[in-house]
């Protein structure tokens, strides 16, 4: 069992846990995620370790409540364990010879992109860290990203914190100015990190994403995380979950990040079955 040592509700959809899971806390690096599993009856989810102290043995996971299982995991408090925390797994991230990188987070991702800011930043790296909300009530660890970069761009969509517009233009406007970054880090919503894709491709910057898409296993077994890469088939969970961005089919993923959406909406019934008492 793996306990919950804290937990913050960051912002109504968004929760930040650290779980005791020393051997994992030894390993981890930045771009790695696990698997974990509430209970025996429960499924398998994928997510990024957010952070991680290698003396306390603790691993940080921050999750967005958007389906069954992680609305189950939020109703967990501090004291109360998970069954399984299986990891960490993935190749980490690779930032050798980097000199200059914008990491471009959206939605969740801003979450995940945080870690990566931070390694590069903590390895001497000048860091443009464009993240984006919906509004300014969603916005969450303005404090940790501050201290995580060079330059830091807080975006709204409805621009309530006096900086409106997506991640995307933000990024083009310092393209645009004439800013040379090394590479471009994209982490988020899919037709975000498309439409990142399509803006450095013609300007020759290298653009890694991070891909998430559904995973059973987590070791590569099962083949559900597969997407195509330059061609060829590619596992998330075992070659990535890092690519180079201008070599992803994003048509593909996309189309296949929709093929459970009754599946899902189903559970989310289940789970508000059980909320209310009624019979699941």
């Amino acid at each position: 069992m793996f306990p919950i040592v804290k937990k913050r509700v960051l912002n109504p959809t968004v929760t930040y846990m650290e779980i005791l899971a020393p051997h994992i806390a030894k390993k981890a690096k930045p771009g790695q995620f696990i698997m974990l599993r509430i209970n025996e009856d429960g499924e398998r989810i994928p997510l990024t370790i957010a952070g991680y102290d290698r003396e306390a043995g603790t691993v940080t996971i921050i999750f967005q409540k958007v389906g069954y299982t992680t609305y189950a995991l939020d109703d967990l408090n501090e004291g109360d364990s998970l069954l399984d925390f299986v990891g960490p797994l993935g190749v980490p991230s690779e930032f050798e010879g980097l000199k200059k990188v914008c990491v471009v987070g959206g939605g969740l991702g801003v979450a995940i992109a945080y870690p990566q800011a931070k390694a590069l930043h903590d390895m001497g790296v000048e860091v443009d860290f464009i993240v984006g909300f919906k509004n300014k009530d969603l916005i969450i660890l303005e404090e940790e990203f501050t201290n995580a970069c060079t330059n830091l761009f807080v975006m709204t969509d409805d621009g309530s914190n006096g900086h409106k517009g997506f991640v995307t233009a933000a990024l083009e406007e310092q393209l645009n100015a004439g800013v040379k970054y090394d590479a471009v880090i994209a982490i988020g919503p899919l037709i975000m990190m498309k439409v990142v894709c399509d803006m450095t491709r013609d300007k020759g910057i290298k653009t890694i994403v991070s891909m998430n898409p559904i995973m059973v296993d987590g070791t590569g077994m099962c083949g559900c995380c597969r997407l195509t890469v330059d061609g060829q088939t590619r596992f998330a969970c075992v070659d990535g979950p890092d690519f180079d961005g201008h070599l992803v089919d994003f048509d593909e993923v996309i189309a296949r990040s929709r093929m459970y959406r009754d599946e899902e909406a189903e559970s989310m019934k289940k789970h508000e079955c059980r909320l209310t008492g009624g019979v699941r």
